[in-house]
């Protein structure tokens, strides 16, 4: 029988730990080690470093995840598929190509673009939100279209060392490493589902875990069918179970019998979940349909800023104190910013309001944050937080402000064929580390 193909996740969001991807690059025997760091957030986030900074606006923990892992990844000649690309795969990809350089390690990098389709968004089509018309929401900046599978495959087909992209689909960047060892059709929609099942997963969930300050990744053992094997490395911590395995294969799926990937419409329903050993849990039998017709895609708008102002109060009577100062703010400056916020940090800000009446806290931290248009407008709400030291309740104290210029996401739909996905390589090829 042949080895199974071996997938290391290496990172489930952008601020990901860094040691663990190490710990499975230089002893998971690995076949492929993916970098999973992009969300709508993170991806709003990237175009703000763009928009200052052309050179910008990939992932920022990039160069520090690469210089982690070139040298294992020299070791053992693994292939690294990550979506730290973010806005600019093509500065991503410089950026690696230079970390190559100074090190002598020879590198071939293939970065993805094509999923940026601003030029292409139809201003009137409406979000998958709301249903409001794009044009509502302002001045567009970006528009990122979920690449899959067909984006992935010509860049593996290269023999890159590393295939950097932007906005693709999560689980795509799993699959595409099956699909490329197996050679499946693109619409081989049951396998394509089966190894979407696969993708979904990410890490050990933290139930009553063991070694937490150890954590070791998950790594998926493939067949060609796409049936897979989830398990770590030996002497990590952490725990792959029955339970955890659920969860992650059911995250963010609004509907198991149709999940919705560029891909595939993947059935969960149908997918068996079985332990086979400490830390081992096999997956096996999504079905699939056709995939969509359409690609989703993540539109980000100029939102303004958010001004923020921060401070604490402790010891009798904080609460009081906190809220007092709070219903201050209000009176003062409610009317110049609709919409605003003002939460009690230990008490009212997850949930906006207390469950706990008996409880009283022994100190609590006011926090205030109001939208506006301009950074200048956005300062006040700090200022006027920062004031309560002497124009507020008494004991207050440990103040903060700050200005953030806010890109807001929405999403909508545009048709496969107007998006093209390019594949660039960018490579060194010395081998003599430079002085």
């Amino acid at each position: 029988m042949a080895k199974p193909l071996r997938i290391g996740c290496g990172a489930g969001f952008s601020g990901d730990r860094l040691e663990p991807a190490v710990v499975l690059a230089a002893r998971g025997e690995i076949d492929y080690l993916v970098l999973e760091c992009l969300a709508e957030r993170t991806i709003a986030l990237a175009q703000l470093r763009k928009r200052k900074d052309p050179a910008r606006g990939y992932d920022p923990l990039l160069e520090r995840r690469i210089e982690l892992l070139l040298p294992a990844l020299q070791a053992h000649r693994f292939r690294l598929v990550t979506n730290m690309g973010a806005a600019n795969p093509l500065a991503a990809a410089d950026a690696i190509v230079g970390i190559a350089r100074r090190h002598g390690i020879s590198i071939r990098v293939a970065a993805i673009t094509g999923d940026d389709v601003l030029a292409e968004i139809d201003s009137a089509a409406r979000t998958l939100e709301t249903r409001t018309p794009l044009v509502e929401f302002g001045e567009l900046v970006s528009a990122n279209a979920y690449l899959g599978v067909a984006a992935l495959m010509p860049a593996l087909e290269t023999g890159a060392d590393i295939v950097i992209t932007g906005r693709v689909a999560d689980p795509s960047l799993f699959v595409a490493p099956m699909a490329h060892r197996y050679g499946w059709a693109l619409d081989d929609f049951d396998r394509l589902a089966r190894g979407t099942s696969v993708g979904h997963y990410a890490e050990p969930g933290p139930k009553d875990v063991p070694g937490m300050a150890n954590l070791g990744f998950p790594y998926a053992d493939v067949d060609a069918d796409g049936d897979a094997t989830l398990a770590k490395v030996e002497g990590t911590g952490g725990r792959i179970t029955l339970a955890n395995a659920k969860e992650q294969l059911l995250y963010e799926v609004t509907d198991p019998f149709g999940y919705v990937t560029p891909d595939v419409v993947a059935d969960f329903s149908t997918v068996s979940l079985c332990e086979t050993g400490a830390n081992r849990i096999a997956v096996s039998g999504a079905h699939g349909r056709p995939r969509p017709r359409e690609l989703k895609v993540s539109v980000g708008y100029l939102a303004g800023y958010v001004g923020e102002g921060e401070i604490g109060y402790a010891g009798a009577n904080a609460v009081a104190r906190a809220r007092l100062a709070g219903d201050i703010i209000r009176e003062r400056i409610g009317r110049q910013f609709p919409d605003m916020r003002v939460d009690l940090i230990g008490e009212t800000s997850m949930h906006g309001r207390s469950f706990d009446h008996a409880a009283h806290p022994y100190e609590v931290r006011l926090r205030v944050a109001a939208r506006a248009k301009s950074a200048e407008l956005a300062m006040i709400v700090g200022e006027e937080v920062e004031a309560l030291y002497t124009n507020g309740p008494a004991g207050g104290g440990g103040t903060r402000k700050y200005v953030h210029e806010q890109i807001g996401i929405v999403s909508t739909l545009v048709d496969r064929e107007q998006v093209m996905a390019k594949v660039t390589i960018k490579e060194y090829a010395g081998n003599a580390k430079a002085a």
